[in-house]
């Protein structure tokens, strides 16, 4: 077996040295054009997780790291003169150059054939050649660019600005720093690597580094090898307070654009792409060398357990890249956190340190909370409550705790009359502990059902239906009920061969008949039907009412470009789209009571190219709590069949985020919600206000009691129906039964989750 390795950064070193490990007999050549005495970059971060995996691997590599880490427990978070730590966490780091070091005197033990100061033939060259050509050549890899048409780059480029730095100041802990300049927020991701360094990444969203002058130094000419000196010296300036008269060291150091890297594959033919050169993720979440050498351990082991190259291939990619699309919704979300910080620069300093460590999502208040309670604790202000639990006052009304089950179209109803099923669902579901439960997708016309078995509101019978339904659920519980009322426009159902109305005559899809565009009269009598829909609403016993402006139905249809193509004054510029919505709401709000809540879901984003935009789901939020609702409803998609939505965990919440913090109006998070830890995240973070819990509240209808049991709390904001208070304690099971002995003759204290990076040096002798 022969293979060629193009790169010798730590990737393709430690896929070299494993390779040959495991087949002393394959001939394994790597091409590096650098010398191996240089090295860009600083210092680099691992997992415990990653450590791990090395130190099976490859035990001595994994050694001589470990001769090399700084090694800490701490977080710190500076912001408007206090420093937060957080403890508990666990890292180690090193130098990229004593890395680079270890694995090139490993790859020289092993014999693989490393040749520096050398550029590597063109990847189709090698792959003539060479059984397997592995591509380690980083985020503007050349092999990617040749071989185009099979990888399929899809090539992020962010608009914000970075440079990555060292410092002779040796940080103790991973320090973030935020500093707001009257040009705006300077935000510094800093940590050590050894004994006299630290890396210190400096960055700054885009409008701001210009109006700090710094778009004046990029202009100059830095020829390779060299850096922007004049910036460094002004970051130096502006950060002193931070430095403590420490000096910033450069290397190859100029301002950058951060550019997330992604393939629809990873393979061609004997050729595969490793590292930066598949994909990146951004430096505020982990490091590309660990996410490469994890690469590096799968591809050298799949090519070990599989028959030929090309089974070996699909087996690497299949297996890492679930691992890596997760690290990059991760990167993603804490990429867009950072994008974005003056939205939260103005939070209690408290607050904003719990939300800037659990920006990715991946660190929550419950691991939070295990890793080191008295941060969580002093978060929290000492409260026992967690924060799902506390009340929220939306309107008129007070809601006992944050969880909201949100519109769940359940297509049982008969002639829009809903029946017993309806009963029961709404029933259990206010039973269980949510405090507001929303009836879903009612439609305000019979021409406005999305299904013939979609709910309506608009006859005396489907009203005195409603009546006993909210009579029964408010007989058992204290629980807020709502109702969502919506005309599906384009989505509509057809009956006896009509055609729907919509914004503009777009079909939903190939397969769906092409509606007809609303003339006035159709928009005047849609006005009427939402209000007559709102006074039957408050009639049949609603605590709330929700208007639907989102996932395609029609008022949806009017809000977003690409589903609105009028030349009226209901079309063109958002204000013209915003225009019937706006109208329908101010209808509303007249007959609907002060006394109780308005809300409106709306879509925020269409995932499709020249659908809404943040900037306008702004904007509309904003017009439509001035035109009196209560709270946003923030939803994303179904707005056009196209969409391409990037689904995951908690994935629509950075909505809800976006509009809370821009306009300050109340929102609801929704989307892939599913944990109690999750909804203490959100809300303590200051993401949403409330969140809504679809599926995971029909898979367990006493979702939100059941969270309170298992977080202990028994308060006013989780009740349990008198009937099934026997049930409120968890179930005795073979653990919680069993009560281990005593089996150490003295307990030992326990230990400190605080770690600082102290090296040898700094630590004084009688330690």
């Amino acid at each position: 077996m022969r293979v060629a390795v193009i790169g010798g950064g730590p990737g393709g070193l430690y896929f070299a040295a494993l390779t040959k490990q495991l087949s002393p007999h394959w001939e394994v050549t790597v091409w590096e054009r650098n010398a191996p005495d240089d090295t860009f970059g600083f210092g680099v971060v691992f997992s415990d997780e990653t450590l791990d995996g090395i130190a099976q691997a490859d035990r001595e590599i994994y050694e001589a790291m470990s001769a090399e880490f700084a090694r800490w427990a701490d977080i710190d978070v500076r912001h408007r003169g206090s420093t937060l730590t957080s403890g508990g966490h666990g890292f180690a780091a090193l130098g990229r150059q004593h890395l680079l070091r270890i694995l090139q005197q490993r790859c020289a033990e092993l014999a693989v054939d490393v040749r520096y100061r050398t550029q590597a033939p063109p990847a189709a060259e090698l792959a003539a050649g060479y059984d397997l050509v592995v591509a380690c050549d980083g985020v503007r890899s050349a092999t990617r660019a040749a071989y185009a048409d099979t990888f399929v780059p899809d090539l992020d480029e962010r608009s914000g600005r970075y440079m990555w730095l060292g410092t002779d100041k040796v940080f103790e802990a991973f320090t973030f720093i935020v500093d707001e300049q009257d040009f705006g927020t300077l935000q510094v991701h800093a940590y050590p690597y050894d004994a006299t360094r630290s890396t210190f990444i400096v960055e700054l969203a885009e409008d701001a580094w210009r109006r700090a002058g710094f778009a004046e130094f990029a202009d100059r000419d830095h020829p390779p090898g060299t850096s922007d000196e004049d910036s460094i010296r002004r970051c130096e300036e502006l950060l002193a307070d931070h430095l403590d008269g420490h000096r910033l060291i450069p290397n190859n150091s100029k301002w950058l654009r951060f550019t997330t890297v992604r393939n629809r594959t990873w393979r061609h033919e004997n050729v595969v792409l490793l590292g930066d050169a598949a994909h990146t993720a951004h430096f505020s979440i982990g490091s590309g060398t660990k996410l490469a050498m994890e690469d590096a351990l799968v591809l050298a082991a799949s090519l070990h357990e599989h028959p030929d190259v090309p089974t070996a291939l699909a087996a690497y990619e299949q297996e890492r890249r679930p691992v890596v699309e997760s690290t990059q919704r991760a990167a993603q979300a804490s990429l867009e956190w950072f994008e974005h910080i003056d939205r939260y620069t103005g939070q209690d300093p408290h607050q904003f340190a719990f939300n800037l460590l659990t920006r990715s999502r991946r660190v929550t208040y419950d691991n939070l909370r295990v890793r080191d309670e008295g941060f969580t604790s002093a978060v929290n202000r000492s409260s026992a409550v967690p924060p799902m639990f506390r009340p929220y006052p939306l309107g008129g009304l007070l809601l006992r705790n944050r969880v909201v089950v949100p519109p769940t179209a359940l297509h049982t109803a008969r002639d829009g009359v809903p029946g017993d099923f309806d009963l029961v669902h709404l029933s259990t579901q206010a039973v269980g502990g949510a405090a507001l439960v929303l009836a879903g997708m009612t439609a305000v016309s019979a021409d406005g059902r999305a299904t013939p078995g979609c709910p309506g509101l608009w006859n005396d019978e489907q009203e005195a239906a409603w009546r006993r339904l909210t009579d029964f659920v408010h007989g058992q519980s204290d629980t807020c009920l709502g109702i969502q009322l919506t005309h599906a426009g384009r989505r509509a159902a057809t009956h006896g061969g009509g055609r729907p109305v919509a914004a503009s005559a777009l079909p939903w899809d190939e397969r769906s008949p092409v509606p007809r565009e609303a003339d006035r009269a159709d928009m005047d009598r849609l006005v009427r039907d939402f209000t007559a829909a709102a006074r039957r609403a408050d009639r049949a016993g609603f605590d709330v009412l929700e208007l639907q402006y989102g996932h395609g139905h029609l008022l949806s249809g009017f809000l977003s470009p690409l589903t609105n193509e009028r030349t009226d004054e209901y079309g063109g510029d958002l204000d013209g789209r915003l225009r019937l919505p706006l109208e329908v709401l101010r209808a509303v709000r007249e007959v609907w009571p002060a006394g109780k809540a308005l809300l409106v879901r709306i879509s925020a984003a269409d995932w499709a190219e020249g659908g809404t935009t943040e900037a306008d789901a702004v904007r509309i939020a904003a017009a439509l709590a001035e035109a009196g609702a209560d709270g946003i409803d923030v939803s994303t998609g179904e707005v056009v069949a196209h969409e391409r939505p990037r689904y995951g965990r908690s994935y629509q919440t950075p909505y809800a985020d976006l509009i809370r913090n821009a306009t300050g109006v109340p929102t609801i998070a929704v989307g892939a919600i599913s944990t109690y830890d999750d909804v203490n995240s959100i809300i303590l973070a200051g993401r949403a206000d409330l969140c809504g819990v679809g599926r995971a509240q029909l898979h367990d209808p006493l979702w939100t009691l059941h969270a309170a049991a298992a977080q202990g709390y028994q308060g006013p904001a989780a009740p349990w129906a008198r009937a099934w208070r026997a049930g409120s304690g968890r179930p005795p099971s073979a653990r919680t039964d069993r009560i281990p002995p005593r089996l150490e003759l003295l307990r030992q204290p326990a230990g400190s989750v605080h770690r600082r990076w102290l090296p040898p040096a700094a630590v004084p002798a009688h330690r």
